[in-house]
């Protein structure tokens, strides 16, 4: 192996023997010549001893761990990873299901391999890289994640244009790496889904969610429900099946409506319980006193870093308000953040706040986070990133 050196500051090697999977810019005492981002590196003591090697990055983290053994990372060390990754998606009865062929099946630093999201919708694995790393790599990985997946899928699409670092001006486009269908359709539950990851957010549908939309089903017998910020409409879906006397979803993007309308349409067709409507969220609350006994609020992530953190529990308090001041006696809420620089007593407090602000007696039913297939790595919990809380609202 001939990977280039990083060397750390004396006791900055504390939180990697603890295998925290990054390695900060203010830990490194010094690197050896000509690296450049995306290059595998390894990590070094100031002595010299071996503490792991990964991918180079430029940013406040330097480095993101693959290993902490001192391995060549090779078609071996991917196929390796890719096939336990689909192991233990295979034993908690996630993959190679009858009725769902949706999951993730590597979620990052939850699978050791940090930088890197591959999402399967039936035949087609979408595979997406956070890190220039990941993207250096990306043909070898996809070649050895057929190998893994076998009869699984065949199709691999490649979608990372808007999740590389802009500053590396990769130029990089979306595309097939293998095959090219462009059947869409994937089934979460028995339910069936357009999957538009072609120019879909993320990878082309919110996977983390579909734990949290079964349980939204089971409270949906009889209820009137409004979804906001739709999207693909995942959660109607799940109430117009849990038995809904009516759903209303709302959305300011066109194209999710229509997205939509489209996944109604295939799985309740002529089923006149649903509407959807283009418009703001806040806007639409606003005209939405009493006609509403089951909201669901997920909306996108109001913070992407940590400066915006205060402006973004502002936003999930009045977001929030609206509903506790709208929602039915006896009214249930759903209630998600998904930024990842928000915690649990972050976006609590911000819903408690936005209680007291209503006026109105709440309690918590349930404590939501993201799925199995989204596991979170026990030495780093940075990874936690859906919060989710369903109320009942007096």
């Amino acid at each position: 192996m001939s990977y280039k050196n990083i060397y750390l500051k004396k006791g900055k090697e504390e939180s990697l023997k603890r295998f925290h999977p990054w390695v900060f810019s203010g830990a490194i005492l010094r690197a050896d010549a000509g690296i450049e981002e995306g290059d595998t590196v390894r990590v070094l003591s100031e002595k010299g001893d071996f503490i792991a090697v990964g991918h180079a990055q430029v940013g406040s983290i330097s480095v993101r761990v693959l290993s902490f053994r001192d391995v060549e990372i090779d078609d071996a060390f991917w196929f390796s990873r890719l096939e336990a990754a689909l192991e233990m998606r295979r034993r908690i009865g996630i993959a190679d299901s009858p009725n769902n062929n949706t999951y993730r099946l590597v979620h990052g630093e939850g699978d050791n391999l940090p930088g890197l999201v591959i999402d399967c919708y039936g035949k087609t694995a979408v595979m997406q890289a956070h890190s220039v790393g990941m993207h250096v790599c990306r043909n070898e990985i996809a070649q050895q994640l057929a190998a893994v997946m076998g009869s699984r899928i065949e199709n691999i699409y490649y979608k990372s244009e808007t999740t590389l670092p802009y500053k590396a001006d990769l130029g990089q486009e979306n595309g097939f790496i293998f095959g090219g269908s462009t059947e869409n359709v994937a089934v979460e539950n028995g339910l069936k889904f357009h999957v538009d990851w072609l120019k879909g957010q993320k990878t082309g549908f919110f996977v983390d969610q579909r734990e949290n939309r079964s349980l939204l089903e089971k409270y949906s017998k009889g209820r009137s429900v409004l979804n906001m910020f739709c999207y693909t409409g995942g959660f109607s879906v799940y109430a117009m099946r849990g038995g809904a006397e009516l759903v209303h979803s709302v959305d300011s993007s066109a194209k999710a409506i229509d997205l939509t309308n489209a996944n109604i349409a295939m799985n309740f067709p002529g089923d006149t319980r649903h509407e959807a409507f283009c418009e703001d969220a806040f806007k639409f609350l606003d005209n939405a006193d009493g006609k509403y006994d089951l909201i669901i609020l997920d909306p996108p992530a109001f913070a992407k870093h940590r400066a915006a953190l205060r402006n973004a529990l502002k936003g999930y308090t009045r977001l929030n308000v609206k509903a506790f001041q709208r929602i039915k006696k006896g009214g249930i809420l759903f209630t998600f953040s998904c930024s990842q620089v928000v915690t649990k007593e972050n976006f609590r407090n911000a819903v408690f706040t936005a209680a007291a602000i209503s006026g109105r007696k709440v309690r918590i039913l349930h404590q939501l986070h993201q799925p199995a297939d989204h596991p979170i790595n026990i030495y780093h919990p940075e990874g936690e990133y859906l919060k989710g809380l369903v109320l009942y609202v007096e």
